[in-house]
């Protein structure tokens, strides 16, 4: 492939992605949607969402991402998928955006490249990989139907991955280092209904097994009592780390934790070149908020391309 020139390339195909997508290409821009996985982002991997807007008995992850992928071809942006950034040069007018497969420019360049799985660091947990321990709950859980899981974590996505291996597994223990949980209410409560049981002020150790995840040693950071107890599988969900490799070599700013930093207009600190989604400095990381950040850093882009007197400086 050589090199191939349009208005605007978003690198990263999730909801932050695909809705910048949909709205540079509809504004009228040369769009391209550069995804190094498959389009859609960590939502497909969840087994159903509850809180994105227009979906009141909820919707399947995958089936959201089929539909917001759909979309944004449809409104006439290129995606392409399974192509991973190298390398990207920001600085000039024309933005470089260099791939395993071809070199791009652009007149501007969004970013929304999101988060992966936070290791939990345990002993075993590298060892028992595919093997018993797993960060993706609706890939693998049918594999445990019947048995004994953990799931590690007090959040959102936490939650969702024990409602949804409760309906497969015999038993599931939802392991989580503080007092409370950070999960909504409304989850936990399905969680109490569905017989998910709650280890709280409780740590993982160790995991051990014998070619597959066979125990996990729990420390109780209240008690200091060390246990051991038998699991099959282990599903870890205690955070995310940002994608921002390839923007901070490229010269983007990042705060101390590694996220892009952004202002209310999406910007970053390289003119024509914006963040969206999960790898940006906001907070709240959902869905909707992505979603919003995508319609922001393409109207921009869009600004910045056709209407400069306005938007540039």
């Amino acid at each position: 492939m050589g090199e191939e020139n349009w208005d605007l390339i978003i690198v990263g195909g999730g909801p932050a992605g695909l809705t910048a997508g949909i709205y540079g290409a509809r504004s009228g821009l040369k769009t391209l949607v550069i995804e190094m996985k498959t389009p859609g982002g960590g939502i497909a991997e969840a087994a159903i969402v509850e809180n994105y807007p227009g979906f009141p008995d909820g919707i399947r992850g995958s089936d959201l991402a089929s539909k917001m992928l759909d979309h944004c071809e449809k409104a006439g942006a290129q995606i392409q998928s399974l192509e991973r950034v190298v390398e990207m040069d920001l600085t000039g007018e024309r933005k470089l955006v260099k791939t395993e497969k071809g070199t791009y420019y652009a007149a501007s360049v969004i970013i929304a490249t999101g988060t992966e799985h936070r290791l939990l660091g345990a002993p075993g947990e590298r060892e028992f990989q595919g093997r018993g321990v797993s960060y993706c709950a609706v890939c693998d859980g049918p594999f445990f139907k019947n048995k004994e899981v953990v799931v590690v974590g007090g959040g959102n996505c936490a939650a969702i991955d024990a409602l949804f291996l409760s309906g497969l597994a015999s038993n599931v223990k939802l392991v989580h280092r503080r007092s409370a949980l950070r999960a909504e209410n409304a989850l936990i409560e399905e969680m109490k209904r569905n017989g998910v049981e709650f280890l709280l002020k409780t740590e993982v150790r160790e995991i051990k097994g014998d070619g597959n995840v066979r125990r996990v040693v729990l420390y109780n950071n209240k008690t200091g009592e060390v246990t051991e107890m038998e699991a099959d599988g282990i599903f870890i969900e205690v955070g995310q780390v940002p994608n921002s490799e390839i923007a901070k070599k490229a010269g983007v700013e990042l705060d101390e934790n590694g996220y892009i930093v952004v202002d209310a207009r999406q910007r970053t600190n390289i003119e024509g070149v914006y963040a969206a989604g999960d790898v940006t400095t906001c907070p709240h990381r959902q869905i909707a908020t992505a979603v919003g950040h995508g319609v922001v850093a393409a109207t921009e882009a869009y600004g910045y391309i056709k209407r400069p007197y306005y938007y540039r400086g």
